[in-house]
């Protein structure tokens, strides 16, 4: 065999099998689109999407982005199948709409299922008892609640008593400022 042939033999192969490439030779190698590239590196951009959905979903609640986030692993479990970048875009709005349509209402409804129903801060001192630490009147005095703290009170306007002695009990129906606005216990038990 000649030298040039076989330096041409050696130019067409790219194996020792013998596979043909002298066009990839001649043109410097395979060319790879913007969208081969997009298609590569999809797993990147689903990841960054991933991560954007899951911290806004921290801050706002509403499950949506939580739904769009799972839209996103969908769209990237479906490009690691090797499927085209639109392909994954169309399987990860798929799953997040049917997320959205399906999950998320229940998530929502648990959610607002665990608020706390006791009531706290001022709301838990309308109803509670108390006793007049100094003589309660429409203008004024004090009361020591059940628990403890002593709270300048008046008296309610629907009562008809003018002044509520020291040592009787009352009871809160409820706060104006930092006032407690009571009425004596005998008539609360009445009504």
């Amino acid at each position: 065999m000649s030298r040039a042939r076989a330096a041409r033999r050696t130019e067409t192969t790219n194996s020792p099998t013998g596979t043909p490439c002298a066009d990839r030779l001649k043109s410097g190698g395979p060319k790879e689109t913007k969208l081969d590239v997009l298609t590569q590196y999809a797993w990147i951009a689903w990841l960054v999407l991933i991560l954007v959905f899951a911290t806004i979903e921290v801050f706002t609640l509403e499950m949506t982005f939580l739904m769009l986030a799972l839209g996103s692993v969908a769209g990237l479990l479906s490009g690691l199948t090797g499927i085209p970048w639109w392909a994954q875009f169309i399987v990860a709005a798929v799953v997040a709409v049917l997320l959205i349509l399906t999950l998320r209402p229940s998530l929502l409804r648990m959610l607002r299922r665990g608020a706390d129903p006791a009531r706290s801060n001022v709301d838990a001192l309308i109803g509670a008892a108390g006793t007049v630490v100094r003589t309660v009147g429409p203008a004024g005095g004090q009361v020591r609640l059940q628990n403890g703290d002593v709270w300048t009170a008046r008296l309610s306007p629907v009562t008809e008593q003018a002044d509520v002695a020291v040592g009787e009990n009352v009871l809160v129906t409820g706060i104006d400022g930092a006032t407690a606005v009571v009425v004596p216990m005998e008539r609360s038990t009445q009504a």
